[in-house]
This record gives structure tokens, C-alpha cells and sequence, in this order.
């Protein structure tokens, strides 16, 4: 049975480029939309490493690519400054020849990030304001606009874009979003959405979770006066009690769900030998023969 969607899947930068380079091409051969990697200083109990930045290794995976699409997922105001930033996706967006889709999102409430750099951990309300003036100033600069801005959290100084995006109007966003106030970001900012619905102890209180969140984001999305149809909406599959990929069966069982819930792309990890999302690489291999080439998208 042929479904429309389309799947993602996210390399964690946690190997040397001697043996990443390999995942992404592989992720290209294996036919999956879209590949993403974490945009952290680090990340839980993997920050005493290796762990490698996003920038450079987006730029490094769009080298040993020719077609899929790379991106951040997702990257965050924890410790990017929206000018600087902007210059940085503009590079990979030229590096790319366009392929890049830039996932953002508010930021953790605490970790590693915060703390490396003595940062304040922000409560939820705080960080959304803050992902609000972040997206304010990035959104016109990835459009070549000058921008001069003083916000609580930002300051931008005639700050430029020049080039602007490779992409026109500008390098599409997946914002983040699991409240009301970040969906309206979703809808006002976004080419897509991205939920990982939350944690719970329960598949299919999970699952009934992600249904429900679909309907809060296409209520979100009317009331802004967009169409759902006009903005891609995202399932981080691997916040479930279940890795997405611990078996091949699994794996086409939640697409199936995903897209009669209304999602139109899916986001899985790659597997590692331990820890988080710990699996076998010969499912991503099944997966890769018998579940993706039913995608439509």
C-alpha cells in the first residue's frame, strides 16, 4: 500500500567524519526525503563526546550529497544570536545549491547548552518571547533585508543578509512548537511544523497525544487564515516510548498512524550502538528495501 509521506532521518553528529559521511550518503541512497542533525554545544550524557557543531557538518554533508534535503533539528536561541546565524544559514543554503530547511525552536528549558555558557535557564514563557524576537530578526535578514532591532533578549545594529537566501524568499523554516503561543510562530514563520508531542510512559497515550496536537495546530493554523494544506507538518517519531526503528514492522505501522493522523513527513534517528536511540542498523537497512519505496512523497 502506497502512502503519502515523506521520511526524515537524524544523524546525530556524535561520529567523526570519517564515519558520518558514510550515514548521510547512505541516507540519500537510501531514499529518505530529508536528513537532519541536533544543533547543540552538546547534548545529555553524550557531551563528553565526541560531538561535533551542526554548521560545519551540514555544510560537509551537502559535499557528499547531491539531492536530499539537510537541515537542523532544531536549532535554537540557547546559545545562536539570530544575526550571526543568519549568515551562517545563508552559507549553507549557497553550499547546498538550496537543499537546506532550517528546523528552530525555543530552546530547552535547561541543559548542557544553558549551562556552558553561564546562561540563564529561562521559564517556558521567557524562552518564547525569546524565540519570538529570534525569529523576528532572522526571518527578514535570511530575506536580504537590513535589520536594525532592540529587544529584550536581541540587539541588531544594521545588521545585513547580503545575499540573501539561495532559496527565494528565503530558506524555509520547521518551527517547533508544542503550546498554543509556538504554534502561532509555526503559522506565522513556517514552511512546517515539527512536534515530538512530549514524553510519556504510554505508546498510545502518545500516539492519541500526537492526533490530538494535529488538531490543535490545524485550529492554530485557521485562525491565522492559512491553510493546512500549505504547511508541512512534522512527527518526531522517537519521543515515543518506542524507537521508531526496532523493527521494520514497527516502523511502517508508524507511518501508517502518522499519516492518518494528518502528518505529512516523519523523523526518525538513526541507530546507535547504545544509549539513545540504540538499535540495529540492519533494520534501517530493511526499512530502506521494503518500507520507503511505498512513500509517495
Amino acid at each position: 500500500m502506497t502512502t503519502a509521506l515523506r521520511a526524515g532521518i537524524v544523524i546525530l553528529a556524535d561520529q567523526r567524519w570519517a564515519t558520518a559521511a558514510g550515514r548521510w550518503r547512505r541516507a540519500e541512497q537510501y531514499g529518505f526525503a530529508h536528513a537532519w542533525t541536533y544543533d547543540h554545544i552538546g547534548w545529555r550524557d553524550l557531551v563528553d563526546g565526541p560531538w561535533f557543531d551542526a554548521v560545519p557538518t551540514l555544510a560537509a554533508a551537502a559535499g557528499v550529497t547531491s539531492h536530499i534535503r539537510l537541515g537542523t533539528m532544531v536549532a535554537s536561541p540557547n546559545f545562536r544570536h539570530p544575526v550571526h546565524f543568519a549568515r551562517e544559514v545563508t552559507a549553507l543554503d549557497d553550499i547546498s545549491g538550496g537543499r537546506l530547511t532550517l528546523g528552530v525552536g525555543a530552546g530547552g528549558v535547561a541543559g548542557f547548552d544553558n549551562a556552558v555558557l553561564g546562561g540563564e535557564a529561562l521559564p517556558p514563557r521567557a524562552r518564547v518571547d525569546r524565540f519570538t524576537e529570534f525569529l523576528e530578526i532572522l526571518d527578514p535578514l535570511l530575506r536580504d533585508e537590513a535589520v536594525t532591532y532592540r529587544g529584550r533578549y536581541y540587539t541588531a545594529v544594521d545588521a545585513r543578509g547580503t545575499p540573501g537566501s539561495f532559496q527565494s524568499p528565503r530558506v524555509p523554516l520547521v518551527v517547533a512548537g508544542l503550546g498554543p503561543r509556538s504554534m502561532r510562530l509555526a503559522a506565522r514563520y513556517g514552511a512546517g511544523w515539527v512536534t515530538t508531542v512530549g514524553r510519556m510512559d504510554s505508546l498510545d497515550a502518545w500516539w492519541r497525544a500526537a492526533r490530538e496536537s494535529m488538531s490543535r495546530f490545524a485550529e492554530v493554523l485557521a485562525a491565522a487564515g492559512r491553510e493546512l494544506s500549505t504547511v508541512d507538518r512534522y512527527l518526531s517519531l522517537d519521543a515515543a516510548p518506542r524507537f521508531s526503528l526496532s523493527s521494520a514492522a514497527y516502523y511502517a505501522e508508524a507511518l501508517g498512524r502518522a499519516a492518518e493522523y494528518g502528518f505529512t513527513d516523519v523523523l526518525s534517528h538513526w541507530p546507535r550502538a547504545d544509549s539513545w536511540y540504540a538499535g540495529d542498523e540492519a533494520v534501517l537497512d530493511e526499512v530502506a528495501e521494503t518500507v520507503l519505496p511505498t512513500l509517495k512523497g
